[in-house]
């Protein structure tokens, strides 16, 4: 996969995490993915880089709580107009989480909340253009929205965030819908209606590609992370879930 300087409007473009214990989670994540982690920066609030071979590959800040927000794992799809994006959103009835704020002459962030209720960041890049690398060992690898408001959400996207939407499957056991098709399929979205638990909310996850699942949920254990879902094989490689050592959620996908 060659370096991308650019994300398409509307495709994940960076990832950040929410940590209540930064020093232990930069540990996990460097150790894990063999990322560095960059020093936290004061002038935006203690927010960090993670690079892998020198390129931006996901952030990170501290969680101190305030916010009742559990550490989690954040996606940011691409806009090229913040607040028409956020605007488009709440006539839509999003309700706007963190409204389009600069950050530096970096880019301008958002956050607002989709039809299922699940958070989703926008980012209009300035001279921070997003990751720069994806969907090879150790970068994220996939992305992808478990909703009941399936339709809604289709809607949603397509509308706020200009997705061109593919049709995957629309069986009633298996709904799923794509950002592009084929080879440019950039993020995905699965109907949770028949799956999902009554308390589980509508969720964003980040797959995290590895060159071996079984061997990565070793590892995670060993740094004091949490299997949450074995490995197992499917149509679209060998995934398995965990949760990081201060409880952030995130998937694996290895092969296909």
């Amino acid at each position: 996969m060659p370096l991308r300087e650019t994300a398409p409007v509307g495709a994940p473009c960076w990832i950040d995490l929410l940590t209540s214990d930064p020093d232990r989670s930069r540990a996990f994540y460097t150790e894990l993915f063999g990322w560095k982690a960059e020093e936290p920066n004061a002038e935006f609030g203690g927010y960090w880089n993670f690079v892998k071979d020198d390129i931006l590959i996901a952030g990170g800040m501290r969680n101190d709580g305030s916010s009742g927000a559990p550490d989690t794992w954040s996606i940011y799809l691409a806009t090229d107009n913040a607040q028409a994006t956020i605007d488009a959103a709440t006539a839509k009835g999003s309700q706007v989480i963190v409204p389009a704020m600069p950050v530096g002459d970096l880019g301008t962030m958002g956050v607002v909340t989709d039809p299922g209720g699940a958070a989703i960041g926008l980012w209009k890049p300035g001279t921070h253009k997003g990751f720069g690398i994806y969907d090879e060992p150790n970068t994220p690898g996939w992305f992808e929205l478990h909703t009941r408001k399936y339709d809604e959400s289709v809607a949603f996207y397509h509308d706020v965030f200009k997705w061109t939407t593919h049709t995957v499957s629309d069986e009633p056991e298996f709904r799923y819908t794509t950002l592009g098709e084929g080879d440019g399929q950039l993020a995905g979205m699965m109907d949770g209606t028949a799956y999902l638990p009554v308390e589980a909310p509508a969720a964003w996850s980040i797959y995290f590609r590895v060159d071996d699942t079984d061997a990565a949920l070793r590892q995670i254990e060993g740094l004091g992370g949490t299997v949450t879902e074995p490995a197992q094989d499917t149509p679209y490689g060998r995934l398995a879930a965990a949760n990081d050592p201060t409880g952030a959620r995130f998937k694996l996908m290895a092969g296909a």
